[in-house]
């Protein structure tokens, strides 16, 4: 063969060129193999960092930094196996402003089985994933029974140190201003309404009128004439008893005399009410102020409870904003049973028509869409405070005064998770 003729000669070519081209149809084939399980993970590490995210929602407000971080790893692994990933990193925080949201994110180094050949090993594959939800405002309305039988077996006591302790909880689950209002009603036969309000057009003082006052007499044409002369209300003590029915287990305005409210003179009078505010010193002191006297109405609080929570005279709260989300809530605790209202019973032994009233306030109630939490203290009717009750989860009955404070804790952690995830 000529020089010429070899230089043309191209049949062995075939084999060289193979040779040449192998290499990079290895390196692609090889990338699309390890690229294609890159994503397969990251798909799975996203759909897991997901799950993980919402499953924490429920609970995240109540985890300190460091459990939050360890719930996020525990879950995110109950839903992510996989053997070719290393160094597997999960972190997550969570943040409440104007709404709660979690963040989290998860890295891991992902083994390459084709491109390991080629000197490339492994890569890193990155999720990120967040999850928001609107904050729900609370009204809080703390019905809290002031009768005698709570100076007994340091009910008071131990009734003042729950609350200050439910209070501080819920102050902590305040974001913003108005996130969570509470009133404090203490009741007994009568709640105080303050006396500062004898000149409301809407007290009917027939009753008051009748019973305070003078009756100076003078000689008058040979006959001594005696004139009954009411007392100033101005000297009223600010009690007042319950309405006519059936407005006495409502919260309607008094917008007519029917639905007037009726000053008393009682001598057992509870501790002035406080109005829905988020002034924690003024809410704490009220607390303060609590002292055990007089006859059970359950009835008389839950209705003032409830007014409390309503938008009208004569408590006014502030109107909701239409851009957030509310809850009403009543917590009604009491250590006995009914014994008087303004037609029935005699303040010592319990009375079923008393009890007949409060269990129409208690449906009221829940028509209306409040929630109701009953704790009752070693005595009392167990069958009216539990139906009262919005389910069995919302009823307490507690054996010793003490546990008072463990049973406010766990309603006030209730009360601080249902408004941060509803």
């Amino acid at each position: 063969m000529s020089m010429m003729s070899f230089l043309r000669d191209r049949r062995g070519n075939v084999a060289m060129m193979f040779s040449l081209s192998v290499v990079p149809i290895f390196v692609g084939v090889g990338a699309a193999v390890d690229y294609s399980h890159l994503a397969d993970v990251k798909e799975r590490m996203q759909n897991s960092l997901d799950a993980t995210v919402l499953s924490m929602s429920h609970d995240a407000a109540t985890l300190t930094s460091a459990q939050l971080q360890t719930a996020a790893a525990a879950k995110f692994a109950a839903n992510f196996s996989d053997g070719s990933v290393s160094d597997l990193a999960v972190t997550a925080s969570y943040a409440v402003s104007h709404g709660a949201t979690i963040t989290a994110t998860a890295r891991a180094t992902v083994h390459l089985n084709v491109m390991g050949i080629m000197g490339v090993d492994s890569g890193e594959v990155a999720v990120r994933s967040q999850t928001s939800w609107a904050s729900q405002r609370l009204r809080v309305s703390l019905v809290l029974d002031n009768t005698g039988s709570m100076g007994s077996n340091g009910k008071m006591t131990a009734l003042k140190t729950a609350t200050h302790n439910l209070l501080a909880s819920l102050e902590a689950a305040v974001s913003d201003p108005g996130d969570v209002y509470v009133s404090i009603i203490p009741f007994a036969k009568d709640v105080n309404y303050g006396a500062e309000h004898y000149q409301e057009s809407w007290l009917n003082w027939s009753v008051w009128d009748s019973k305070n006052g003078t009756k100076p007499c003078q000689w008058k044409n040979g006959s001594w004439v005696c004139t009954w002369v009411p007392a100033a209300h101005s000297t009223w003590n600010g009690c007042v008893m319950d309405r006519d029915q059936s407005y006495d287990v409502g919260n309607e305005a008094p917008t007519s005399s029917s639905k007037y409210f009726y000053p008393e003179q009682y001598g057992n009078c509870p501790a002035k009410i406080t109005p829905m505010t988020y002034d924690w010193t003024a809410l704490n002191n009220a607390v303060d102020a609590m002292t055990p006297t007089g006859s059970t109405n359950q009835t008389i609080g839950l209705s003032w409870g409830w007014l409390s929570l309503t938008e009208a005279d004569p408590l006014n709260t502030p109107p909701k904003d239409a851009d957030h989300d509310y809850k009403d809530v009543v917590i009604l605790m009491t250590d006995g049973v009914n014994t008087q209202n303004r037609w029935n019973g005699n303040g010592s032994y319990q009375d079923t028509n008393v009890d007949a009233r409060t269990a129409l306030a208690c449906q009221a109630l829940k028509e209306a869409r409040v929630e109701i939490y009953t704790v009752l203290v070693m005595d009392g009717n167990t069958s009216l405070l539990q139906g009262c009750a919005t389910d069995n989860d919302h009823y307490f009955f507690l054996s010793d005064p003490n546990q008072l404070v463990t049973t406010f804790d766990a309603i006030g952690t209730k009360l601080s998770m249902l408004r941060i995830s509803h």
